[in-house]
C-alpha cells in the first residue's frame, strides 16, 4: 500500500520506470497538442481577420501579425519536434523541462513583443491574445502528470507575468482615463497574475493526486499478478473484493476435493533420464491443469505424481459438485487418451487413481508474505486422499463418495459406475457409501449396467473396512 502523506517512498525501479514511459507518452501527446493548438489559433485568426477592417495604424497591425505568425510557427516547430522525437524513439525525460520552459517562453514572448510593437505598457497586458496561451500551457502540464513539472511551469508563468505587467510604457503611449483605466491598474493585474498563480497550484496538487492513485494502481496491480503467480487464478475475484488480508482471515464452506495419484510412477520414473522425466512430468501437470481448468477446479498442489484438486461451494453447490464428479471423469479419460499414445510410441502403458469427496473445509491462505499458499484443511481432504488410496485396494480407477454424488444429484446414476462399496474410516463415525468404476470398465458396457445407486443396496467388492 501507498503511504498516506502527501508523497510515498521512493518507488521500486519497475515502477520508476512505467512511470518514464508514460511521461515520454504524454509529452509526445502535448507536441501533438501543441500543433493543434497552432492551427486552431490560425483557423480563428483567419476568420476573425476576414472581417475586420484595417485601422488607422496598419503599420502595427502588419507587425503584430507578422510577430503572431512567427511565434505561431515557431510553437508548431516546437509541438512537432516533441512528436516526431517520441516516435522515433528519441525523446528523453530531461527533454521534457526545457520544452515545459519552452511553453512558457513562447506566450511570454508573444506579449513582450506585443507590448514593445504597440509601446504599452505592462498595465495593459492582458489585453493580448497571446496571454491566454498561459492557461492552456498550465493544462498542458497536467497531462504530464509530473508535480514538479507543473509547479516549475506555474512558477515561470507567474513570475513571467508579474514581471511583465510592472514594465513602462514605450514613446508616445499617452494614458488616458476613464472606466476602462480602472480595470487596468496595478491592482487588478495584480489579482489576475494571483488568480493564474491559484490555478497552478490547483493543478499541482491535481498533479500530485493523480501520480499517487497512478503508483497505487501499479503497485496493487504488481502485488496481486505476484500473487496469482503462486495462488490459483480463481482466487482473483476474493482477491480484488477484500485483499490478502480476507483470504489470510479464511473461511469455512462446503467442497469437493478431488486427488489423483499415477499408479507405478517411481518404477517407472526409473527408467527415464532426467530429461524425459522433466518432459513427464511436465506433460502430466499440463494434463491435469487443463482439465481443472476447464471444469472450473482451483489446483491446490501437486505432490510429485499426485495433485489436490478443490471445487468451493459456490450458488449453485450441485453444480459445484458435478464439476467435481466431471473433472475426475475427465482426468481418467485424459489419462487413458495420454497412455493410449505412449503404447502406441512404444512406452508403457499409463493409470492413475482417482478419490473425490464432498463436505466441509476450511479455506485460506496460509504462509509469510515471502511465501504464500492456497489450502484446504479437513476431514473431507483426508477422506479424498483415503479413497484415492483405496483404489489400490479395490483396482479401481475411480472411487467417489455417495456424498458428492448426492451433492451433485448423480447418486441414482447407473453408467458409468459399475461398483459400490462401503467402507469405514478412523476419526468418522458410520460407514461411507463409494461408488466406483473399475480399471477394465469399457464405456461400451456403461449402458448395459443396472445395478442400484447409492440409496439402493451395496454389491460388496471384497473387504471393505479400512483403518485410517
Amino acid at each position: 500500500m501507498v503511504p498516506s502523506k502527501l508523497w510515498p517512498v521512493r518507488p521500486p525501479p519497475e515502477t520508476i520506470r512505467l512511470f518514464r514511459e508514460a511521461e515520454l507518452r504524454a509529452e509526445g501527446l502535448v507536441g501533438l497538442l501543441r500543433m493543434l493548438s497552432v492551427l486552431i489559433l490560425v483557423l480563428s485568426f483567419t476568420l476573425v481577420a476576414a472581417d475586420m477592417e484595417p485601422p488607422a495604424q496598419s503599420d502595427v497591425l502588419e507587425k503584430q501579425w507578422f510577430y503572431a505568425t512567427a511565434m505561431m510557427a515557431g510553437y508548431f516547430v516546437l509541438g512537432a519536434l516533441a512528436w516526431w522525437g517520441y516516435r522515433r524513439g528519441w525523446l528523453r525525460i530531461w527533454m521534457i523541462w526545457p520544452a515545459a520552459a519552452a511553453d512558457c517562453l513562447f506566450f511570454l514572448c508573444g506579449v513582450w513583443i506585443s507590448m514593445v510593437n504597440t509601446g504599452l505598457p505592462g498595465s495593459h497586458a492582458f489585453v493580448f491574445t497571446a496571454v491566454w496561451l498561459g492557461p492552456v500551457v498550465l493544462a498542458f502540464g497536467v497531462l504530464r502528470f509530473n508535480p514538479g513539472i507543473q509547479a516549475f511551469i506555474a512558477l515561470l508563468t507567474v513570475g513571467g507575468l508579474a514581471y511583465l505587467i510592472s514594465l513602462p510604457a514605450g514613446e508616445g503611449f499617452v494614458p488616458r482615463s476613464g472606466v476602462a483605466g480602472l480595470f487596468l491598474a496595478s491592482a487588478p493585474n495584480a489579482m489576475r497574475v494571483a488568480m493564474l498563480g491559484l490555478a497552478g497550484a490547483v493543478l499541482v496538487v491535481a498533479a500530485v493526486r493523480t501520480r499517487l492513485l497512478l503508483l497505487r494502481s501499479i503497485t496493487e496491480a504488481r502485488n496481486a499478478a505476484n500473487l496469482t503467480r503462486y495462488l490459483p487464478g480463481q482466487l482473483a475475484p476474493r482477491l480484488a473484493s477484500g485483499g490478502l488480508e480476507e483470504l489470510r482471515h479464511g473461511r469455512r464452506i462446503e467442497a469437493g476435493v478431488l486427488f489423483i495419484d499415477l499408479r507405478g510412477f517411481t518404477r517407472l520414473s526409473q527408467g527415464m533420464s532426467a530429461q524425459d522425466l522433466s518432459a513427464f512430468a511436465t506433460e502430466y501437470r499440463r494434463r491435469v491443469t487443463a482439465v481443472a481448468r476447464t471444469t472450473g477446479g482451483i489446483l491446490d498442489k501437486f505432490m510429485g505424481d499426485a495433485a489436490m484438486i478443490v471445487f468451493e461451494e459456490g450458488a449453485d453447490s450441485a453444480a459445484t459438485a458435478g464439476a467435481c464428479v466431471d473433472c475426475a471423469l475427465r482426468l481418467r479419460d485424459e489419462i487413458a487418451d495420454w497412455s493410449l499414445a505412449r503404447v502406441a510410441a512404444g512406452a508403457p502403458a499409463l493409470r492413475a487413481g482417482i478419490g473425490l469427496h464432498w463436505g466441509p473445509v476450511f479455506s485460506g491462505v496460509v504462509g509469510t508474505s515471502d511465501r504464500l499458499e492456497y489450502s484446504v484443511f479437513g476431514d473431507t481432504v483426508n477422506i479424498a486422499a483415503r479413497l484415492e488410496e483405496e483404489t489400490k485396494r479395490l483396482d479401481a480407477d475411480i472411487l467417489a463418495s455417495c456424498d458428492i454424488l448426492s451433492r451433485a444429484g448423480r447418486d441414482r446414476d447407473y453408467a458409468p459406475w459399475d461398483m459400490t462399496a462401503e467402507t469405514e474410516l478412523r476419526g468418522r463415525d458410520g460407514v461411507l457409501r463409494l461408488r466406483g468404476i473399475r480399471r477394465t470398465q469399457e464405456p461400451a458396457q456403461f449402458a448395459q449396467d443396472q445395478r442400484p445407486g447409492c440409496a439402493g443396496g451395496y454389491q460388496m467388492t471384497g473387504p471393505t473396512r479400512t483403518e485410517g
